[in-house]
C-alpha cells in the first residue's frame, strides 16, 4: 500500500482524514443540541432554524464555500477578528474542516433528530416526575436510547466530510500539502496528462473509506441497540 500511493496521494489521504475527523468532532455537540431542540422544543423561529440546518443540502456547494469566503476571509470583519486571536480559516486546512462540517451538518442532525423523535416522551416525563432535572433526564434516559443515532450521524458526517469538494475548494483553494484533500487531488490529477492513474487510486481509496464508514456505522449501531435492548430486557 505504501508503494501503491505516492507521497502526494498520501498527503491528500492524511489531510482528508484529519479534516473529516475534526469536522465530525467539532460539529458533534452542536449537532446533538440542534437535533434535540428541533425534536423536543417549541420556540419562535423553529422552522427557520430547520431550514437553515438543511440549506447546505439544497444549495450548490460552491455557494456555501463562497459565503464562507465572504464572511471569513482575512479582510472581512469576522475573519479579521478571528485572525487577531490566531484563528485563520480561509486558505487553511482548518477552513477545509469548517466547510466540510457545514456540508455534513444536515446529515448528522437528521440522523440524531430521527433517533430522538423515536424515544417515547413519556419515558422522559416519568423520570422528570421522579425529581430528575432536564440534564439528568437527558443523560440517563434520552442519551443511552439515541446513542445508535448519534453514532450513525457522526459516521455519516465523517464520510460526507471526506468527500466534500465544492465548498472546500471555493473556501480554501487547492494548495498541495495544506488544503488539497482527496477530492481536490483527484480534480488536480485529472487536469494534467497522465494523472488518470493517480486519480483512480484516490477514487478507490475514497470508495473504500466511504463504504467502510457506512458498514462501521451499521455495525456499531446494531451493537449498541442490542446492548440497550438486552439491558432493558
Amino acid at each position: 500500500m505504501t508503494d501503491w500511493l505516492g507521497p502526494e496521494e498520501w498527503r491528500a489521504v492524511a489531510l482528508s482524514l484529519k479534516v473529516a475527523f475534526w469536522a465530525m468532532t467539532a460539529s458533534l455537540p452542536v449537532g446533538l443540541f440542534t437535533a434535540y431542540a428541533l425534536a423536543r422544543w417549541q420556540f419562535p423561529g423553529k422552522q427557520v432554524l430547520n431550514g437553515l440546518v438543511h440549506l447546505p443540502l439544497v444549495l450548490p456547494p460552491v455557494v456555501t464555500g463562497y459565503v464562507l469566503l465572504l464572511g471569513l476571509n482575512p479582510n472581512a470583519p469576522l475573519g479579521r477578528a478571528l485572525a487577531e486571536i490566531g484563528i485563520v480559516l480561509a486558505f487553511n486546512w482548518t477552513g477545509a474542516a469548517l466547510a466540510a462540517a457545514v456540508m455534513a451538518f444536515p446529515l448528522m442532525v437528521r440522523a440524531m433528530r430521527l433517533a430522538i423523535e423515536a424515544v417515547d416522551p413519556k419515558l422522559e416525563q416519568a423520570a422528570a416526575t421522579l425529581g430528575a432535572g432536564p440534564l439528568w433526564v437527558f443523560a440517563t434516559v434520552t442519551l443511552p436510547m439515541v446513542l445508535p443515532g448519534i453514532v450513525a450521524g457522526a459516521i455519516l458526517a465523517f464520510a460526507k466530510a471526506m468527500g466534500e469538494f465544492g465548498a472546500t475548494i471555493t473556501f480554501v483553494s487547492n494548495i498541495p500539502g495544506q488544503t488539497r484533500t482527496i477530492p481536490s487531488a483527484i480534480y488536480a490529477f485529472l487536469q494534467v496528462p497522465g494523472g488518470e492513474s493517480a486519480a483512480m487510486k484516490l477514487v478507490i481509496v475514497s470508495v473504500v473509506v466511504a463504504m467502510g464508514a457506512l458498514l462501521l456505522s451499521e455495525w456499531i449501531g446494531r451493537r449498541i441497540a442490542a446492548r440497550i435492548g438486552g439491558g432493558h430486557a
